[in-house]
């Protein structure tokens, strides 16, 4: 079984949604681990990493996974295992889901540097199960040129399988191909992808949003796959917010208290709102309610102001859901036509 490790520079560089792409791409076998857990996802009493329940849900994937991780406080893991120990639960983690599988996914951390006190870094990750490492960068062109050189001036890979890097969202391929490439070849580090940014990718749709800020759906349940591409602070009259430009854009959420009725039926009633956040906990009048039940515009309800929600979602981080299929079908296009999984053994 080809065991792969897959790690990155940066925080959000993309692992899991390259992770996704393989695993569509490859049309094999396939398991998945992520010994140290970076997304605690609380439901139902059980605790598991967002990305193994995304992976397990997408793919239906038999293992639980509770069973797909380590940990994931730094304090804990400390406690509970020293370096021998770490690396036989590793061990023992892989023997439980590897049998009948081609490829073995081996996601580590937000970065390289995360989980080294512990013994659960990626590059630790690779040196103990004695599998293949890749690395995904992105960033700006002096970005991914930095992370770069820094694998292969400043870290310890001689003894470690180092597959080579994915580069990934980058704005101009052809650009960074011709350019950053020879550069990059002269360091002796293999380039398995290129990947181009696509903005479709990093937008999040109404029922992450309402996911992300535990809302409570009132209205417009049916509209909640509806994407958002623009944000729009209802804050001011609504003869104001007409004339402002932001109110104009396609696939605007908008943002206002519950007892701004003039603002939440106007944002229902224009075409290009996907959903509205609802402040304050304050619930608008049935008349309301029905117009968005009719239009299939989601209304979220959340217990806090219109500045807390506006500044909440603004550091939202979007991630892969389940029932994005169309980009999940999107990513397996870009890893099928960017990555060389051939020289990863998948």
């Amino acid at each position: 079984m080809n065991k792969v490790v897959i790690g990155s520079t940066d925080k959000n560089a993309g692992k899991t949604s390259i992770i996704v792409g393989m695993a569509r791409t490859m049309g094999k076998g396939f398991g998945y681990i992520k010994p140290f857990g970076d997304r605690l996802h609380y439901r139902k009493k059980r605790s598991w990493d967002y990305d193994t329940a995304l992976m397990t849900n997408i793919f239906s994937l038999e293992e639980n996974p509770e069973h797909m991780t380590i940990g994931f406080e730094h304090s804990k893991l400390r406690y509970a295992y020293d370096e021998t120990s770490a690396r036989n639960k590793l061990v023992d983690m892989v023997h439980q889901v590897e049998a009948g599988k081609d490829v073995l996914f081996i996601e580590g951390g937000r970065d390289l540097r995360y989980g080294v006190s512990v013994h659960l870094d990626s590059i630790a990750l690779a040196r103990y199960l004695g599998c293949r490492l890749t690395v995904v960068t992105g960033g700006d062109e002096d970005s991914i040129m930095d992370n770069i050189a820094f694998l292969r001036k400043y870290l310890a890979l001689s003894d470690v399988d180092f597959a080579g890097v994915i580069i990934n969202k980058v704005h101009d391929v052809k650009d960074f191909k011709d350019t950053y490439l020879p550069g990059i070849s002269r360091m002796g580090v293999n380039v398995l992808g290129v990947i181009p940014y696509e903005a479709g990718l990093a937008r999040f749709s109404a029922g992450f949003l309402s996911d992300y800020l535990f809302a409570r759906v009132v209205a417009g349940e049916r509209g909640l796959d509806r994407t958002v591409d623009n944000i729009f602070v209802g804050a001011m009259s609504v003869a104001d917010a007409f004339r402002h430009v932001l109110f104009q854009k396609k696939n605007r959420l908008m943002i206002t208290s519950g007892d701004r009725s003039d603002m939440i039926l106007a944002s229902i009633l224009e075409n290009e709102t996907v959903g509205v956040v609802i402040t304050n906990n304050i619930l608008p009048p049935p008349n309301i309610l029905s117009q968005s039940e009719e239009r299939n515009i989601p209304l979220l309800l959340v217990p806090f102001d219109t500045y807390e929600a506006a500044r909440r979602i603004e550091r939202i981080e979007p991630l892969l859901m389940e029932g994005d299929t169309a980009k999940i079908h999107r990513l397996e296009q870009l890893v099928r036509d960017h990555v060389n999984m051939e020289l990863l053994g998948c």
